[in-house]
């Protein structure tokens, strides 16, 4: 065994999936913690500061969205893994809308499980470029984002953001007034293959829209190219 490199919160009603869950993440050295209804995952978030939480949508008392919207609310922006014994897009998307970072379908194989929660913690560690531009401000217009210290300001106003939205700015920030597909974007924020499911750019992109700009129907920073993807347009400082 070598060193643990996180703690992860297992939040599943089932004694096997959490059991599953918590020997292949200890044979890969993470610590693990467990909640088996939605009350108690949120105090196990604010008892253990878990890394990441993987967290069931089905669950007694709060279900995984009523935890997820607790959790945003509070700016807790630990990542979370929604986990779905469902395949429908209703579910997926309004977990992502609501702040889940991932999520994975029931059944899934334990090395999925590791090589998601690998990807997830090291974006949201990185907070993608920041060794590469150190102190570097971005800015468009009334919009500056820091890096380093994980700030973004819309004129005078912070904004919260959750990290994969954070992700995502910074690297429309860093291409700006260049059309990305959705699968550049799968590729450079989420950072490993998300079996072609774009759907979670567009979720993410409209939170994004939502945040940052003034009319969300007439977006002047994040421009949709018909048929392609996106682009984030450079805006005047004013």
């Amino acid at each position: 065994m070598g060193e643990i490199v996180s703690k992860i919160l297992i939040v599943d009603d089932e004694q096997p999936i959490r059991t599953l869950l918590d020997y292949n993440l200890k044979q890969s050295n993470f610590e693990t913690v467990m909640a088996s209804d939605g009350e108690q995952a949120i105090l196990q978030v604010e008892d253990e500061k878990p890394d990441l939480i993987l967290l069931d949508l089905m669950l007694p008392k709060m279900d995984g969205i009523e935890v997820c919207k607790a959790l945003r609310s509070r700016n807790i922006n630990t990542p979370i893994i929604m986990l779905t014994a469902k395949g429908e897009e209703p579910d997926k998307v309004l977990g992502l809308e609501i702040g889940a970072d991932d999520y994975m379908t029931k059944p899934f194989s334990p090395r999925e499980v590791i090589a998601r929660v690998k990807a997830v913690l090291r974006r949201s560690n990185e907070r993608i470029g920041i060794e590469e531009i150190e102190d570097q401000v971005l800015k468009s217009g009334s919009l500056t984002v820091h890096p380093e210290q994980y700030e973004v300001y819309l004129g005078e106003e912070a904004l919260e953001f959750t990290p994969k939205e954070f992700e995502l700015l910074v690297y429309f920030m860093q291409n700006k007034n260049r059309v990305l597909t959705r699968d550049q974007l799968l590729s450079a924020v989420w950072n490993y293959d998300f079996a072609g499911d774009t759907r979670i750019v567009d979720v993410h992109v409209s939170h994004l829209r939502e945040k940052i700009e003034e009319n969300t129907r007439k977006p002047v920073f994040i421009k949709t190219v018909r048929g392609i993807g996106y682009k984030f347009e450079e805006q005047k400082s004013k």
